[in-house]
């Protein structure tokens, strides 16, 4: 598979196989290459090692941007001085939308397995629960 890519010279980005414009969809001929597959989705990166730096770095920052809506969203939601439980809630559910739910779309509409798919659902109440902690513990009483 690999040789294939590269004899094709694909370049970075996302691609659909079989692809087909909109219009196409249901001609014969694009009915018989689903029918014959593969049907799939691919991703490009990059040629070269992973960039691990670049992308914890980015992974940082949005989780920057997350906390900062959570923050927005609780702070108008929230008195100062509630209960560590009472900000836990909402921090925690506002978290878990951003982080875990949203992988949800990757099992229905990109064909992932749905055990990994889940295994990221997980991972995301994960982030949402130290979230939480973290904004019920810093909460200004």
């Amino acid at each position: 598979m690999l040789a294939a890519i590269r004899l094709g010279s694909a370049t970075p980005g996302f691609y659909m196989i079989p692809y087909s414009l909109p219009k196409d969809m249901k001609s014969a001929g694009m009915l018989e290459k689903y029918k014959q597959g593969p049907v799939g989705m691919l991703t490009l990166i990059p040629n070269g090692p992973p960039a691990m730096g670049k992308f914890l770095g980015l992974w940082f920052g949005y989780c920057l941007v997350i906390s900062f809506f959570v923050a927005y969203l609780t702070g108008h939601t929230v008195a100062f001085g509630a209960p560590y439980l009472g900000v836990f809630r909402v921090a925690g559910t506002a978290a878990f939308l951003a982080y875990g739910v949203g992988q949800l779309s990757n099992g229905i509409w990109k064909g992932q397995p749905w055990g990994m798919t889940i295994k990221e659902a997980v991972d995301g109440l994960v982030y949402g629960l130290l979230t939480a902690g973290t904004f019920g513990w810093l909460w200004p009483r």
